[in-house]
């Protein structure tokens, strides 16, 4: 390392001692002790409902800590909004993207902020200006296009070309490659690279430790509400990591697999069409799970979809237990004893500014109603059911989704689900954005639901998962499905890639 990079890392751009911060019923962070310096990737880990969301919200400004000291290069900082985070050099990136979908790049870039003259918008300056910026991060995008029609990744580019137009010089990103594909994961890390050579000091939060042990500088730990400490790249193992983040050893990944003889065939596809599926049969018995694999694009979250009604299909035939379905909405396929997990829990599956007990009887209003009243009752008493079965971590049944760790979002989803006493379950990455320890929950839900009888499909785009987690495997690119696994064991993510672009 030179001398001018030892310069900018003894730089504390961000330094936190004693931090706490409490919501009613809540304790988010105990204390917390973090510093941040300029021209280095440092990552934060642990379980969901460590707080590190929280911790992230007061360094930016959107949460006022309740104790504790935050200071900004040096100078105590006291920020009253994200807006002021962003005048103090602060920008973060989440997972939700802060862009407007239907305007250009270019608006995007200078929303709020368009350079003028003579009291018109100064277009050839925004041009130049945009042109610089994304060249200083290495990537070519038309500044005309509309934010929509960009793939995630280069929307996340936009992002981070945004906040360097605010002159940020601390950038957090926040799971910025749940999304993204390893070529576009590849780039993404060039890019932080570049920007760490910058002087830019870069927090990263991720749940994929295997990206943290490779591109981080430093690495701190959070667990429940508390900074356990900072350690060097390389000085603790992935295992290590891991058994410091949830409290205990961890000496498996991956439940043991039951190895109860299946039931008979529950699930049958045949031939399906629509949108990029193009002729998929397979079938599912009881107490199996099924993984379907494949890269990005490969077809499995829209076959998921015409499975479950979501999009019409054009072609084939869907059975359960030897009956035909006429599948025209969701709706049809809940009743059929058919539920599907979506891969954005946060878009698609709940209603995060509602609470956890109203997402819950969401589809169940009908179990709880009688002559058209709602007993409620009984509505809490089914979810308080779940919530001790599911060891589901609540403040109350009035806690707002939002408010959930991502773990505890998929297991009120699960909960949802069982109370329909569906007899197929889906799951669409079943543990993005989901910690290490929440994920072994999720997976001993998964083996338990099996064994009930059930017919489970999971789709993933993480290799190991499915190698991990299930008894056959089925491989998809473009719409179809290119090779069938039967001997998991025996298996190989190098021989689920040969089959994923055959």
């Amino acid at each position: 390392m030179s001398a001018g990079d030892h310069a900018q890392r003894s730089v504390a751009a961000v330094r936190l001692a004693g931090i706490h911060k409490a919501f009613p019923g809540v304790r988010a962070i105990r204390s917390a002790t973090l510093e941040l310096l300029g021209g280095e990737i440092h990552a934060i880990v642990g379980e969901n409902g460590a707080g590190k969301s929280t911790l992230i919200k007061v360094i930016t400004g959107a949460h006022a800590p309740d104790g504790g000291v935050l200071e900004l290069y040096g100078e105590p900082a006291r920020l009253s909004s994200p807006a002021a985070g962003l005048d103090a050099g602060v920008a973060a990136i989440y997972q939700e993207l802060a862009l407007v979908p239907a305007m250009s790049v270019r608006d995007n870039l200078f929303l709020g902020r368009e350079p003028a003259r003579l009291g018109f918008v100064d277009r050839a300056a925004e041009t130049r200006r945009a042109r610089a910026v994304l060249a200083r991060l290495g990537v070519t995008i038309d500044l005309d296009a509309a934010v929509r029609d960009l793939g995630v990744a280069q929307q996340q580019f936009v992002e981070i070309a945004k906040a360097l137009e605010r002159e940020a010089r601390v950038l957090i990103l926040d799971e910025p490659t749940a999304a993204l594909s390893g070529h576009e994961a590849e780039r993404l890390f060039a890019v932080l690279a570049e920007l760490r050579r910058d002087g830019i000091a870069v927090l990263y939060i991720s749940h994929r430790l295997e990206e943290v042990l490779r591109i981080a500088d430093r690495t701190t730990i959070m667990r429940d509400g508390e900074t356990l400490g900072t350690w060097d790249a390389g000085t603790l193992t992935r295992e290590e990591i891991v058994e410091k983040m949830v409290g205990r050893p961890l000496t498996d990944e991956y439940p043991t697999k039951g190895g109860a003889p299946l039931g008979e065939e529950l699930l049958a596809v045949d031939d399906l069409r629509g949108g990029p599926v193009r002729g998929v049969s397979f079938a599912v018995r009881r107490g199996e799970i099924l993984g379907l694999a494949g890269l990005v694009g490969a077809g499995r979250t829209e076959l998921a979809r015409l499975v479950f009604g979501a999009d019409r299909r054009s072609g084939g035939t869907v059975r359960l237990a030897g009956r035909a379905l006429a599948l025209a909405s969701p709706r049809d396929a809940i009743r059929a004893g058919i539920c599907l997990l979506t891969e954005d829990r946060k878009a698609q599956g709940l209603l995060l500014g509602r609470s956890a007990l109203e997402n819950f009887a969401l589809p169940n209003l009908g179990r709880f109603s009688r002559r058209g009243w709602l007993r409620l009752g009984e509505e809490r008493a089914a979810f308080a059911r779940h919530v001790a079965a599911l060891g589901l971590r609540v403040a109350g049944e009035w806690q707002t989704a939002g408010q959930l760790s991502g773990g505890n979002q998929q297991k009120l989803l699960i909960a949802r689900w069982l109370e329909t006493a569906s007899q197929v379950v889906i799951f669409d990455e079943p543990t993005r954005g989901v910690d290490v320890g929440a994920r072994y929950e999720i997976y001993l839900l998964i083996h338990e639901l099996a064994r009930q009888g059930k017919a489970i499909v999971i789709i993933s785009s993480e290799l190991p998962e499915v190698l991990g987690v299930c008894d056959r495997i089925l491989v998809m690119r473009d719409g179809r499905v290119t090779g069938e696994i039967t001997d998991v064991a025996g298996a190989t993510q190098e021989r689920l890639l040969e089959l994923a672009v055959a």
